[in-house]
């Protein structure tokens, strides 16, 4: 007040919360988020099932997907979705784990912020636990080494088990091992991983176990001319990214013909034109054309007869991986076109799968590209198969990269809750309060793993303390599988070590970041623009609001 007069800084129908309701409210909504994947954690987690406004339905428990497909209002839960994203960019895997995680950090700060701890303190807390925790997790892992195909399929299978995948488990990780390993490049003596070099396809029929690895590509694309030969053997490959067809002028142009012949001649002139593209293309010593815009009805016909193999429009990003598969370089003129510039492979084919017509370039020697064909019965497994794959095509690509993994099915986190403990002694002061509450949010995850595979909860966690606790039982975890608590590396159950960090440190930040909020404007929502007179769009009676 000033003078008696109210002074009124913010627009009408802003709201303002301060305090501990703007900490409370924004704690209570990332919590909301962590429960709501939380079920899905773990190798007996249950799936989630989706139903958009459209009446799409995805069913999956792949914590980035779900977070995804829901449609969140609050703010501090949109920041929680984040974390869920970056892990799912940087890792592939984890992603439950850090919104689990995220939410228990927030929820445990709660009791020490109704002890009067400042955020401020809680959040330096957390960081200098979270610094820690990635050093006694480097000091824990276990190496791997780029080659070694028996370990990378067990850190798969790992990122695996639990999705709606069946029995088929095996098979998918043996292909995402093959898959990163033929794309896997060493640059400056690390090997570096781009899973975008692997391209997915999906095709409903058959089931998963008809999924398979082709060392090249499949283009979901037919021959253009149906007189062109269906297989060719030893191929060699022109990929030309210019159109084979007459252009058109840039400026607005007129031609006027007077004379029957001048059209002819004009005709003539334009099939000439095509002709020599054609045999441009023939001279190179090509026998497949893979173009990335269009073909000319007549060019085609050049090609047919010349017994060239020719696909058309085919997308930017598959020219690019092809180029990368068979060793040859995209054209753009036509006259560029040399036998040097041709790509290879031993086989191109036009093969019927399902209901369409795909050009499979197979036999590539040494490809740095390479594709992964993906069947199932309907959409939905389909789908699900390609996410489990995603997942497992990522962690495979992490662990080569890093050559290190640490021991799963909560191992990890016990190792690193009871030794957190110890680093909060060390380091006193109220951010021991943080540190300790930073431990014992470590232990949601072999919490949540035990609840979700029917167990009991807390018998497995002092179980796991206690086995932690003695010599040589660091590596012990909950064996969700046979229901008990046993040495994790024994049981194969491994997880890249990247996974864990970025996890730990995601959660961390989206923590202290919500913990630092004490005051939330919100601006007032815009209405939406008023309609015709007369209820607008008179023909759409019935229809739900929210549905146009």
């Amino acid at each position: 007040m000033l003078g008696g007069q109210p002074v009124i800084v913010l627009k009408e129908g802003t709201e303002s919360t301060r305090g501990k309701t703007a900490h409370n409210n924004n704690i209570t909504a990332a919590k909301a988020v962590a429960d709501s994947v939380r079920s899905t954690l773990g190798p007996k987690g249950m799936d989630k099932m989706l139903v958009d406004s459209m009446g799409d339905i995805v069913i999956t428990n792949d914590g980035a997907t779900i977070l995804k497909e829901l449609d969140i209002e609050h703010p501090a839960a949109k920041m929680v979705v984040e974390v869920a994203k970056t892990q799912d960019n940087e890792c592939g895997d984890g992603t439950t784990s850090a919104v689990v995680l995220a939410g228990e950090l927030l929820k445990r700060s709660e009791s020490l912020i109704d002890q009067n701890v400042h955020p401020t303190v809680i959040s330096n807390g957390f960081r200098l636990a979270a610094n820690e925790a990635v050093k006694i997790l480097k000091g824990m892992g276990l190496e791997i080494s780029p080659t070694d195909k028996k370990t990378l399929k067990l850190v798969a299978m790992t990122a695996m088990t639990g999705k709606g995948v069946g029995g088929e488990i095996e098979l998918l990780a043996d292909i995402a091992v093959n898959a990163v390993s033929s794309i896997a490049e060493k640059v400056d003596g690390k090997y570096r991983v781009d899973i975008d070099n692997i391209q997915v396809e999906k095709k409903q029929g058959g089931t998963i176990s008809d999924t398979k690895l082709i060392k090249g590509l499949v283009l979901d694309k037919e021959r253009t001319h149906s007189r062109m030969p269906k297989v060719v053997r030893n191929a060699k490959i022109a990929l030309v990214d210019s159109a084979l067809e007459i252009k058109k002028t840039e400026v607005e142009a007129k031609i006027q013909i007077k004379d029957p012949a001048q059209m002819q001649r004009f005709l003539d002139e334009e099939e000439k034109t095509l002709k020599s593209m054609v045999d441009k293309v023939k001279k190179s010593g090509a026998t497949v054309l893979i173009c990335e815009k269009g073909i000319d009805d007549l060019a085609q016909h050049y090609l047919a007869k010349e017994g060239i193999y020719a696909v058309r429009r085919v997308k930017r990003s598959d020219m690019e991986k092809l180029a990368k598969a068979t060793s040859g370089k995209v054209v753009t003129n036509l006259d560029d076109l040399k036998a040097t510039e041709l790509g290879a492979a031993e086989q191109v084919e036009e093969v019927k799968i399902a209901d369409s017509q795909m050009t499979f370039v197979t036999g590539c020697k040494n490809p740095k590209a390479v594709s992964v064909l993906i069947r199932g019965g309907t959409e939905h497994v389909i789908d699900e198969v390609e996410r489990s794959l995603h997942d497992a095509l990522k962690v495979v690509g992490v662990a080569t990269e890093d050559g290190t993994a640490v021991p799963g099915g909560g191992a990890s986190e016990i190792e690193l809750a009871l030794k957190l403990r110890d680093y909060g002694q060390s380091v006193g002061g109220r951010e021991q309060l943080a540190i300790e509450a930073f431990a014992e949010a470590l232990e949601i995850i072999p919490w949540t793993l035990a609840e979700n595979a029917g167990m009991d909860a807390i018998d497995i966690v002092i179980e796991l303390k206690n086995a932690h606790s003695k010599s040589g039982g660091r590596n012990f975890g909950i064996n969700v599988l046979q229901n008990k608590v046993s040495d994790m590396v024994s049981a194969k159950v491994l997880e890249p070590l990247r996974v864990k960090t970025q996890a730990i440190q995601s959660a961390t930040e989206v923590a202290s970041m919500i913990l630092r909020i004490d005051d939330v404007i919100a601006a007032k929502k815009m209405s939406p623009p008023a309609g015709p007179p007369g209820g607008g769009m008179g023909g759409m009676g019935g229809m739900p609001p929210g549905m146009m």
